[in-house]
This record gives structure tokens, sequence and C-alpha cells, in this order.
């Protein structure tokens, strides 16, 4: 899913262009703002992959605004003037939706955006047999698979803990997508919320998981294909 914003000034508009972002499969609407200025704190609290905004809005255009972010995401611009089109692309975004537009003009845009979006999510978790690349804080972190102690999955984010930091590494991604990344030989999956480094643990406490003071619980799920890896490793 791609976590996407709309901004417009204009209260049918906007209404729309929601109601467009709401129905289609691939995009889920994180948020919808009336200004700039509300959008951009929501931005500076939470991560967006993607934003329709309006070029004419009071005290901040729409092009003023994408122009002050400092990170920001994908851009479609929507307005109702032609002559903004230049301009518009000048700051990279990725389509221009010239008002009225209908739900086919709109979708073509948004398939754009995933076509790029998943593109570049696909160079960031890039993995070998020692690391991935993994991007939080707008920045692109590489985390090698022997400093992993555990994964937990959020509602749309990741929790990566590694040994020897405090703090864990928080990425928008889903715990079945970095799944698919890790060396199954390396990583089990043993509860809905939780992805193990099987090589880091040490301590197994009444069906539960050790390391430090977190105790990570093993599912009913997950128990089976975790009893067989104990098994193999039993003495």
């Amino acid at each position: 899913m791609i976590r996407t914003i709309a901004i417009d000034d204009e209260p049918l508009a906007l209404q729309l262009l929601s109601g467009y972002i709401e129905k289609t499969p691939f995009l889920e609407l994180a948020g919808s703002f009336d200004n700039p200025i509300d959008a951009m704190e929501f931005l500076n609290q939470n991560e967006a992959d993607l934003m329709f905004v309006d070029i004419q809005m009071p005290d901040l255009t729409g092009i003023e605004f994408a122009r002050i972010l400092a990170n920001p995401p994908k851009l479609i611009f929507t307005t109702a003037f032609e002559k903004y089109a230049l301009e518009g692309f000048k700051l990279e975004a990725i389509d221009y939706l010239l008002k009225p537009f209908g739900y086919d003009e709109f979708l073509k845009a948004a398939q754009k955006a995933q076509k790029l979006i998943h593109y570049e999510q696909q160079e960031t978790i890039e993995s070998n047999n020692a690391f991935l690349f993994l991007k939080s804080d707008y920045k692109i972190r590489r985390i090698n698979f022997n400093d992993i102690l555990y994964i937990e999955g959020l509602k749309d984010y990741v929790k990566v803990f590694l040994q020897h930091q405090d703090k864990p590494i928080l990425s928008l991604h889903s715990l079945k997508s970095m799944e698919a990344k890790l060396p199954a030989e390396k990583f089990m999956r043993v509860h809905r919320s939780f992805i193990v480094n099987l090589d880091k643990i040490d301590t197994i406490d009444r069906s539960r998981i050790v390391f430090g003071k977190e105790y990570i619980p093993v599912s009913e799920q997950y128990k089976k294909a975790f009893k067989d890896f104990l098994d193999k490793n039993f003495i």
C-alpha cells in the first residue's frame, strides 16, 4: 500500500480527490488537508509515500509548499491552470492533473507513482547473504543480518532490534515484506508480530524467547516450526 495524502483548499475538490484515493486498491489515504500548513505538520510526524497537491492555494501555493519540504513524498500536482505545468515538472513531479479530471486520469497518474515507488523500494531493500539496505528516517541504512536480534511488526512499520543498540530502527515496511527478504535459514517468524534471528537465541523460557529483558512469545501457529528447529539442535 502506498501511503498517500491529499491537499486542496476547495472542499469539493478535496472530497473528490480523497474519494479517488480511497477507491484505488494500492493507495491508502493517510490524511487529507485543506491547507499546506496542516499537511506540513502531519509530515513532520508521519511518513507518506505520495501526495496530491493543489497548486493554487492561499498563503502558500502547492509549488512553494513542495519547495520547502526537506524530504517530500513523491508528488502529483492538481490545478485548474495549465501554465503551472512546467514549474511542476521542475520540482520532479510525477504527473500533473488538470482540473476537472476524472478517475481514469487520476488512476493513470497513480499507476505512474506506483511503478516508481515500487522500483525505489526494490532498490532500498536489496539483500544478499550478509546484509540488507533499509530506509529509515529518510536515510538508507545498511543492516548486517548478524546484528539483528529480532524484528517487531506494527501496523504500517517494523522495528528492527539490533545487538549493541538501545533503540530499534523504525522503517515503513510490513513484517511480511521483511520476512521475504530475510534468509530463511537464519530467521524465523514465531508470532504474527515477531521474526527472530535463530543464531541469536540463547534462552527460552516457557515458550518465550528471551532477548535481555524482552520476552518474545511463540504463538500456536508457529510452535511446530519452532519446535522442529529446537529438536534439530537439541542434545
